[in-house]
């Protein structure tokens, strides 16, 4: 019996190894032989989840005549990956990729460490912020005062409690588009409407497009709904989208889905202008493209001179093109896992009815306690204190890495949680392994983009403030180094993670 779950083409690895570009070796620079840098590149594919555990993989003379290598370089590589505990393999059945026994497997998104980690690594992973206290508390508090009746009831709401719909109908309608309680549910965070989006519009082999580069969560979403994705290229230096590539895609290959994050793009923290959202809305609705516009960004403007266009939504009236989605827990907590779509009536009843075969509905509790923001005021006071925690970390870290990598290269968001840099000819794959032995854990670009895309970036959250912050970049320095040193995959030496406590 096969123990491989999935096969990786040879043209499809060939194009994932080619996205691993290296600066130029420098005098001094190790060059590692080509069998041994093919192992390299396959094995932080594997680290990174863009090729899967138990991925079958290409017979060797089918990866061989794909990379234009030798037969033999590819056999030297397997086997150092073998030995290596990456590779397995069974007369008859092949090879397919694996990790060595101890080693924790690969993540495909961007999960938080756990907190037992915190002291001897800085997670630069995942773009969130501690809760806006003591908010928090007084809307949990609020929230138990209000639970009573709802306990005499069953507790399933699918569509959500009808006081937040209400409320949240309000708040979109205050920003002068008028919404009715009927075009909102709310759902388990933004993950959870958008795969609800997914399923309903999106069923397995119909084309999405997607910014490139894009949230690499819901990419992996997509791509486990059986989604093809087709990228479309941002426009340069903030500037929001490239609207000729759009109009040209949505015409050409006509995607049931687009998503798109109008508001501070995570992860290069762009926004788009009103006539860009216009002129997206109506390429979209001539193609009869959905287009989903994820708003969970949206309230994190950092910079108070910056004027925010409308809501993707306010550009189609009729509501028949635009699908929005919004969630508390970017401006708010993560672990306050509330989301909400809002769209036309009918959509929202399909979407309600196919929720009965998934979670059945949001946890009670939470709805109440995000309605008490919202309705006391307390919303708007908590974001507030987020925001100027955003903006105090991204100046932090904006300083401490201009300092200590000048090579690289970035513009500075005037909103969002992320900086997007371009790592000074680095793969980004190598200082993100790299990374994780000198203590600062960071995602690399091609989890962004689409077939190994990105190599050459990375995403660096605006998680830390202070000293964590000029530690953190102390350590990307440190990887940085070791990479260009060739002292990662290769048996160079590491310099070790010193124990940092915030």
């Amino acid at each position: 019996m096969a123990q491989w779950t999935s096969a990786v083409g040879a043209a499809q690895l060939a194009r994932l190894l080619g996205s691993q570009q290296e600066r130029p070796a420098g005098p001094g620079t190790r060059r590692p032989p080509a069998y041994r840098a093919l192992a390299d590149g396959v094995r932080l594919l594997v680290l990174e989840g863009r090729v899967p555990v138990a991925a079958r993989l290409p017979a060797e003379r089918e990866l061989a005549l794909a990379l234009s290598v030798s037969r033999t370089t590819v056999a030297a590589a397997y086997e150092a990956l073998r030995a290596e505990g990456f590779l397995e393999s069974r007369r008859g059945a092949g090879s397919w990729t694996a990790v060595p026994a101890g080693n924790p497997l690969p993540a495909r998104g961007l999960e938080p460490l756990p907190p037992e980690a915190l002291g001897a690594v800085i997670d630069l992973g995942c773009a969130a912020l501690p809760a806006p206290e003591p908010w928090l508390t007084r809307a949990v508090q609020g929230a138990l005062e209000e639970l009573p009746p709802y306990a005499h009831t069953h507790g399933d709401y699918p569509a959500g409690l009808p006081a937040l719909r209400a409320t949240i109908a309000d708040r979109y309608t205050a920003r002068g588009i008028p919404t009715m309680p009927e075009q909102i549910m709310v759902t388990t965070g933004a993950m959870g409407a958008i795969d609800a989006i997914c399923h309903l519009f999106g069923g397995r082999g119909e084309r999405i497009a997607v910014e490139s580069p894009s949230y690499a969560n819901i990419l992996q979403l997509m791509r486990e709904a059986g989604a093809r994705l087709v990228p479309v290229a941002m426009a340069g230096h903030l500037g929001g989208w490239d609207m000729d590539h759009w109009r040209q895609v949505l015409r050409d290959a006509a995607p049931r889905l687009a998503y798109v994050v109008a508001d501070f793009h995570n992860p290069t923290g762009a926004l788009a202008d009103d006539d860009q959202r216009r002129r997206l809305v109506e390429a979209a609705r001539s193609a009869g493209t959905v287009l989903v516009a994820d708003e969970t960004m949206s309230e994190l403007r950092l910079d108070e001179d910056t004027p925010m266009p409308r809501p993707v939504c306010a550009f189609d009236p009729a509501g028949s093109t635009v699908v929005t989605v919004g969630s508390a827990s970017k401006a708010f907590w993560a672990g306050m896992r509330i989301g909400w779509v809002r769209a036309a009536p009918d959509v929202i009843r399909s979407l309600v009815s196919a929720r009965a075969y998934a979670d059945l509905g949001t946890p009670v509790l939470e709805q109440l306690a995000v309605n008490w923001l919202f309705a006391t005021g307390g919303w708007e006071r908590a974001v507030e204190l987020r925001r100027a925690q955003a903006r105090e970390n991204r100046d932090a870290l904006v300083a401490a890495v201009r300092r200590e990598l000048p090579d690289w290269e970035f513009d500075v968001p005037r909103g969002g949680l992320t900086l997007w840099v371009r790592t000074g000819g680095l793969s980004g794959s190598r200082i993100a392994e790299a990374g994780e032995r000198v203590g600062v854990r960071v995602p690399s670009g091609p989890r962004f983009g689409v077939d190994g895309a990105f190599e050459g970036y990375a995403r660096l959250p605006f998680t830390v403030g202070g000293a964590v912050a000029d530690e953190a970049a102390v350590r990307l320095a440190a990887a940085a180094r070791l990479v260009e040193r060739g002292g990662v995959g290769s048996g160079g030496g590491a310099e070790g993670p010193r124990t940092f406590v915030a």
